[in-house]
């Protein structure tokens, strides 16, 4: 059990440092931040090929970033602060 927790760790590690690296601008994040989106990115992209049946490693990968991608667009928007006029 310990080691699917650094698994986990350390595969969402990787994927949050992909998805920062192909989203274009700066994020301004940590990397414990960096670990949460991977890691979450990581449960939705394998809860959405299960869902969809996909079973190819690489194409889960692929989603997992994708996914990742799009919630750092999320907190991106959420974090950026509001301009008044």
């Amino acid at each position: 059990m310990f080691a699917s927790w650094i698994g986990y760790i350390v595969g969402g590690l990787v994927i949050g440092i992909l998805a920062r690296w192909i989203k274009p601008g700066a994020d301004p994040m940590g990397w414990i931040l960096t670990i949460v989106l991977g890691i979450l990115g990581a449960l939705a992209g394998g809860y959405l090929s299960q869902t969809m049946g996909i079973t190819n490693t690489l194409v889960q990968w692929a989603l997992a970033i994708v996914l990742a991608i799009v919630l750092l667009f999320i907190y991106e928007m959420i974090r950026k602060p509001k301009t008044r006029v």
